[in-house]
């Protein structure tokens, strides 16, 4: 038997995906160092093949390239087998994840919003995944009859479901901001709110504000903005501080602070607190 060397050259098309707290150029320029990405082979092509013989008496071109032909074909079909399976689970996994709901924890983060528009009192609850996502919401209001209570419960039930299905908050707040129905007018209860045109219109401007940082639909201005900016060298922390920093986003509802946690932390290790009581 004749002895070949078979060289095959493939052109690979990859992704891969990476999970970033925020976006900004530091996070983006060391991205690529990391070794905590997610890998996925979208599309291998066959380049080019190189066949050697390595008999050292050699053979006739005749059987040489029925060897290669033979080879060829099988490692055609082999490859394009291994390339169908991938595709058909890449797009079975595709599936699996649109149509999955991410339920939500059985204890979890959130705020309590309570508000006044016209004479009607809004409570506006929030729940929030552990990563600080909203997930689900509670709407409840007074004043009004059965038929609108439960209405407005079974639409809350409907927003949450489609928040834990994958459907993003702003397709909701496109929907549902500056809605006009009665009761509208002044708020009273929100710093960041100071009328809306319906309660639709109140509820998805608090959330966009507090979950998308959406200050175009804030009728005043952050506290943050108030306050002299910090430069950026200034909020670069430790080790150990972006260790008690990432606990605090853990357990901190990311909605009730609107995402300024490095602005309202306060330092109280110098603080000491005299605990004796008086003689």
């Amino acid at each position: 038997m004749a002895k070949y060397l078979v060289e095959t050259y493939y052109n690979c098309s990859f992704k891969v995906t990476h999970y970033i707290d925020n976006v900004n150029e530091k996070e983006l320029s060391n991205l690529e160092k990391r070794d905590d990405g997610k890998f996925e082979i979208i599309d291998i092509k066959l380049d080019n093949r190189k066949t050697k013989s390595l008999d050292k008496k050699g053979s006739t071109d005749k059987n040489q390239k029925e060897i290669n032909q033979i080879n060829l074909s099988e490692d055609k079909t082999r490859n394009q087998n291994t390339l169908n399976d991938d595709k058909k689970n890449f797009v079975k996994n595709i599936q699996e994840g649109v149509n999955r709901r991410f339920g939500m924890p059985d204890r979890r983060k959130g705020y309590i919003q309570k508000a006044t528009i016209g004479d009607h009192k809004v409570y506006l609850h929030t729940g929030e995944y552990e990563d600080g996502k909203i997930g689900e919401i509670f709407i409840d209001t007074s004043k009004e009859g059965e038929l609108v209570k439960a209405l407005m419960n079974n639409f809350a039930i409907a927003i949450s479901l489609g928040l834990q299905y994958g459907v993003p908050l702003d397709e909701f707040v496109n929907a549902y901001v500056d809605t006009k129905f009665e009761p509208s007018g002044k708020v009273f209860g929100n710093d960041r709110i100071l009328s809306a045109s319906s309660i639709l219109d109140y509820i998805f401007r608090e959330l966009a504000i507090s979950y998308l940082n959406r200050e175009d639909l804030a009728h005043t201005p952050s506290i943050g903005s108030n306050v002299e900016k910090i430069k950026d060298s200034e909020l670069e922390v430790g080790e150990e501080q972006s260790q008690f920093l990432k606990i605090v986003k853990d357990i901190t509802s990311k909605g009730f602070v609107r995402n300024n946690y490095k602005k309202k932390l306060v330092d109280l290790s110098d603080i000491r607190i005299n605990l004796k009581g008086k003689k």
